[in-house]
Formats: structure tokens, C-alpha cells, sequence
């Protein structure tokens, strides 16, 4: 197979514009992004899709490769969809331009299933919420599988609903699994891989019901009858959204 990484990058933020090129210890965000999707194995080429040239600009100065994308997108996925019409390869993979501590290693365990799955089309990567807290933000995306760890749902409210008695509380400052179940609440880590003709005929495809009320795109997957294949890890990502992520970030790479 060959498999080809796209970073969608876009300058004007709703939270944070022009994030992609803050500065973190010397280097922008995107060049950090694209460095570390770099070492991921499963590789064979990765790309970066704007429509900004201040951005392109930065990714040509730092060597990488860039491949300008109409501004009238309204999603990542749009903006790969459109560079993957011109791609020889087989898989595509959705990493997000915002995440710049990414693990190579996440990279390649999203895109290891395609050689074992029969008829794989999709997969997306999880990990384990171990603090009970935030299964109650919003602003942290839930998922729930079934056996054969297919999401069943996607959802910003707390899924799965965890009932409890008298006598099975969850103890403080402790991992959030469930006392009885055993089952641990898993949050949703934004990168996916696709078959390139899967993400195609999602980017033609209308938003769906369940996608606008959530505003979580994946649920347009699941709503046209596409599986989609969730690998659990232990990566814990984090997104920079806000000033206050950038921060954190910052201090953590100074640390680095």
C-alpha cells in the first residue's frame, strides 16, 4: 500500500488565528507538526494543504512539501479530499495541523489495520479517559465501539451514561473505570486514515443530521453506513485551541 499524510492548515482559526505559525522553542507549529508526522514509518510522502501563502511560504522554507487548496472549504477533510483527487496511493491519512507534540508511533498504529481488516475503509485512534472529569466536557469528543472496536457513536455529552448504587462510587484521584463494568470511558484522538476512495465519497457527500448537531464530521461516516475502525492507544494528544494551549505547549517542548 502506499499511504500519504496530509496536513490541512488554514490560517484563520476561529479561536486562535494564524496558530499553525506561532512560535514553540524557534520553530512554527506546523513545522514541528511536520517533522514529527515525518519519522511515522507508514509514510511514503507528506504534504501540506492551504490556502494561505504566508503558510506555504513558512512549509517551503523548511523544506517540506505544500499544495495550495481553495479558501471555500469548511473542513480538513474537504481540504485533503481535494489534494487526494491528484494522488497516486492508496491510503490517506488526516493529521491535524494543530497538534505539534504528535507521536510518529500514533501515526503508524492508525494506519496498521489497513493490512489485516478485510475491506478496511476508515479508522481513527482513541485512548482511555482516566479522568472521570473531563467524560464531561464537551470540548472533549467521546466514542463508544462494539466488540469488534467499530465506533458505534461518536458524542461531545458523556457516552457511555455510567449508572451507579450506593455501594459502587468511584474513589478520588483514582483512574475513572467503571467499578463494575470494568469498561473505561475512551476519548476520541482527531486523526484519521482512509482508503482514497472512501474520503472522496465522504467529500461529496452533504452534511447529515447527526454531523451538524454534534459538529463532529466523523458522524457523516457513520450516518452513510461507512465502519470505522478505532484503535486504542496510549498517545495523549493535545490540540492548541486556545492561548492557554499554546502555553502548555510551549513550556513542555522548552522542557523537552
Amino acid at each position: 500500500m502506499r499511504i500519504v499524510g496530509i496536513i490541512p492548515a488554514r490560517y484563520r482559526a476561529t479561536r486562535l488565528p494564524g496558530k499553525v505559525l506561532a512560535d514553540i522553542a524557534g520553530k512554527t507549529m506546523i513545522e514541528h507538526v511536520y517533522q514529527r508526522a515525518s519519522r511515522a514509518q507508514s509514510l511514503d510522502e507528506l504534504l501540506v494543504a492551504t490556502d494561505d501563502e504566508r503558510i506555504a511560504q513558512v512549509v517551503q522554507d523548511f523544506g517540506g512539501q505544500v499544495v495550495m487548496t481553495s479558501p471555500e472549504h469548511k473542513s480538513g477533510s474537504d481540504r485533503i479530499a481535494e489534494v487526494a483527487e491528484d494522488l497516486q496511493c492508496d491510503i490517506v491519512v488526516n493529521i491535524q495541523g494543530d497538534e505539534p507534540l504528535i507521536e510518529p508511533a500514533a501515526i503508524d498504529a492508525l494506519t496498521s489495520p489497513f493490512a489485516t481488516v478485510r475491506e478496511l475503509r476508515m479508522s481513527t485512534l482513541a485512548t482511555r479517559l482516566e479522568d472521570y472529569s473531563n467524560h464531561l466536557k464537551p470540548s472533549v469528543v467521546k466514542v463508544v465501539v462494539d466488540k469488534e472496536g467499530f465506533a458505534l457513536y461518536f458524542s461531545r455529552a458523556p457516552i457511555p451514561h455510567f449508572r451507579l448504587d450506593s455501594s459502587a462510587k468511584w474513589p478520588d484521584n483514582r483512574p475513572r473505570q467503571h467499578p463494575q463494568s470494568g469498561l473505561w470511558p475512551l476519548r476520541h484522538l482527531g486523526l484519521y486514515a482512509y482508503t482514497r476512495p472512501t474520503l472522496l465519497w465522504l467529500s461529496s457527500l452533504p452534511q447529515t443530521p447527526l454531523e451538524v448537531t454534534e459538529g463532529l464530521e466523523q458522524l457523516r461516516a457513520l450516518e452513510n453506513g461507512c465502519r470505522i475502525k478505532v484503535i486504542e492507544v496510549e498517545y495523549q494528544s493535545i490540540s492548541v485551541d486556545t492561548p492557554e494551549d499554546l502555553e502548555l505547549v510551549r513550556e513542555i517542548m522548552e522542557e523537552q
